[in-house]
Parts: structure tokens; C-alpha cells; sequence
């Protein structure tokens, strides 16, 4: 966009569209939060999984707890009943662990590569940056050159004409 603007003679600037610029800037500030969103989204759904296994840890230990109690007033088993209610909560407290660990490591992975996405767009953009700089110097370069030829082959008329008006000036006696 910036490369194919008119330039302003004699300075190094350049005359941007504005509408062009604010839509590309648009387009950048509406992708750059989708990655944001998904990554909350992850969090929340984290939230929920955890929330869902604290919930089933919770129906496990009173189904265990409804087991033992029919076991006692079946059979009289109380030390059988607490031993397996111990068990399922041991059990319950391993897989909500398990579950909330693989859930961080998915959020952490994803974060990181947001982040790397982030990197690499920052990259591009200080790149594209960078180029657009080298061209707008070397353009800059160039059209000083050329300047500079003009005003050598006009200074180079001025004193062959002056070089002319002495030459054919006669002598003046003082």
C-alpha cells in the first residue's frame, strides 16, 4: 500500500489512502482477538470439565456412601464399606487431578501458541516495515541522484555560459 502511493517530490513521504490504512488495520485488530476468545474459551471449558468431575466425584461418594450403608444393614460390613468408599475417593481424587492437569497443559499449550502466532505476526509486520523503509530510501536515494545529475549538468551551463560572457568581454584598461 505504501509502495504504490504517490510520493511527495523532494521529501520522503509518501500519501497513504486513509480508508485503506484503517481498513488493513482493521482486519488486523478483528483477527488478532480470535485467538484470544478461543484461548478463554478453553479456560472456561476447563472450568466446566472440573466443575463436571467434582460433580461425579461427588455422586461417586454417595453412591459408595449408599453401598456401605446397605452393605452394613445387609451384612454388617462396615470395615469393607469404608475401605471401598476410601478406594473411590482416592479413585475420584486421582482422575479429578488427572483431568485438571491435562486441562492446564491443554490451556498452556494453546497459550503458547497464541503466543508464538503473536511472535511471528510481529515479525512479519517489523519485516514489512523494514522493507518498506529500504524501498522508500532507495527510492529516496534515486530521486537525489537524479537531482543531483540535473543540477551538475546546470551548473555545468552556467559556467560554460559565464566561461562564454569572459571570453568575449574585451580587456578593461585601468
Amino acid at each position: 500500500m505504501v509502495l504504490d502511493s504517490p510520493r511527495i517530490p523532494l521529501t520522503r513521504r509518501t500519501l497513504v489512502d486513509e480508508e485503506q490504512l484503517l481498513d488493513q488495520l482493521d482486519l488486523v485488530r478483528l483477527n488478532l482477538p480470535i485467538a484470544f476468545q478461543e484461548a478463554e474459551l478453553i479456560i472456561r471449558h476447563k472450568d466446566e470439565l472440573v466443575q463436571e468431575a467434582e460433580l461425579y466425584a461427588q455422586e461417586i461418594i454417595a453412591a459408595a456412601e449408599q453401598r456401605a450403608s446397605e452393605l452394613l444393614n445387609e451384612m454388617g460390613l462396615i470395615q469393607q464399606a469404608k475401605v471401598e468408599a476410601d478406594q473411590l475417593r482416592q479413585q475420584v481424587q486421582l482422575d479429578c487431578e488427572a483431568i485438571q492437569q491435562a486441562t492446564i497443559a491443554e490451556i498452556e499449550q494453546i497459550r503458547y501458541q497464541a503466543q508464538q502466532e503473536l511472535e511471528e505476526m510481529r515479525a512479519r509486520a517489523i519485516a514489512e516495515c523494514e522493507e518498506i523503509q529500504n524501498g522508500a530510501d532507495d527510492y529516496a536515494d534515486h530521486a537525489l541522484d537524479n537531482i543531483e545529475q540535473q543540477l551538475t549538468e546546470m551548473l555545468r551551463v552556467i559556467r560554460n555560459g559565464r566561461q562564454q560572457l569572459d571570453s568575449n568581454i574585451p580587456p578593461q584598461k585601468h
